[in-house]
């Protein structure tokens, strides 16, 4: 059973992380919040990557945006200034896009410049059941940012022969963070994401991360999907253009998971 709003006071907020490319990140961030939407939750989603994929992924043209998270952390704009509104039902997102990339070298010298993203989120997460942030691929000042904000890591994971490379260099990034930035920060957990259940390299994947990994596993693996990988290219969540695909199911239970896992 979902908690009401009353008992669960503030959004559960997820920063989705891997330093690596190509794991499923962006799939991920898109299509977990369209599913928790669609189960009745209110979710912001915060693109946090300069590519903007999670943006467009939305049906948003990230292109010409006038305020875009790059404005929010250099101060040009407040929270509520970018955050466009329903880019599908109960779905409002925190744009991004290329000016982005120059942020980093921008921010050197601010101080407190860990806490930009968090001091924003605080005015609004109480507006929201979830907040999902999209991190870049790799452990910069953004991601930083992305982790002083969330209660939690969840950790995409593709089922290749690297898998577990650079995982403990995340799991030592969080935990850092966790020890001098935000003492709240727990691991998620990792999702297996591009799961070839006809390879055994797929399931020697998941039981190898499984063996060496303390960390949550979640329960949920999500396939290699043919319309999972469309679906962005036409600015829509799987749950819409393709909503019975082994994909969409993939992410609802997904979903219910994380829901299970924030009531306990």
């Amino acid at each position: 059973m979902r908690m009401s709003r009353k008992e669960n006071e503030m959004g559960r907020i997820i920063a989705i992380a891997n330093q690596k490319g190509g794991v499923g990140k962006t799939t991920t961030a898109i299509n977990l919040s369209a599913c928790l939407a669609e189960k009745g939750n209110s979710v912001l989603v915060i693109d946090t990557d300069p590519q903007g994929n999670t943006t467009s992924g939305f049906g948003i043209d990230k292109n010409f945006l006038e305020n875009t998270i790059y404005e929010l952390i250099l101060g040009e704009c407040s929270i509520q200034d970018c955050i466009i509104k329903n880019a599908i039902p109960n779905v409002s997102v925190v744009p991004s896009n290329v000016n982005l990339a120059a942020a980093e070298i921008e921010l050197i010298g601010v101080d407190k410049k860990e806490f930009i993203l968090k001091n924003e989120v605080d005015f609004i997460k109480d507006n929201y059941d979830f907040i999902i942030i999209d991190c870049p691929p790799s452990l910069s000042m953004l991601t930083i940012n992305a982790m002083t904000t969330a209660n939690s890591v969840l950790v995409p994971i593709q089922c290749e022969y690297y898998a577990l490379e650079g995982l403990s260099q995340l799991i030592h990034t969080v935990n850092l963070i966790k020890e001098r930035l935000n003492p709240e920060l727990e691991m998620e957990g990792v999702v297996f994401t591009m799961f070839d259940s006809r390879t055994n390299l797929s399931n020697q994947v998941v039981e190898n991360v499984k063996s060496n990994l303390k960390q949550n596993v979640c329960e949920t693996v999500i396939p290699r999907n043919i319309r999972l990988a469309e679906a962005p290219s036409h600015g829509m969540p799987i749950t819409m253009y393709e909503p019975k695909s082994a994909g969409a199911e993939s992410y609802r239970q997904l979903a219910d998971e994380i829901i299970n896992r924030k009531d306990v």
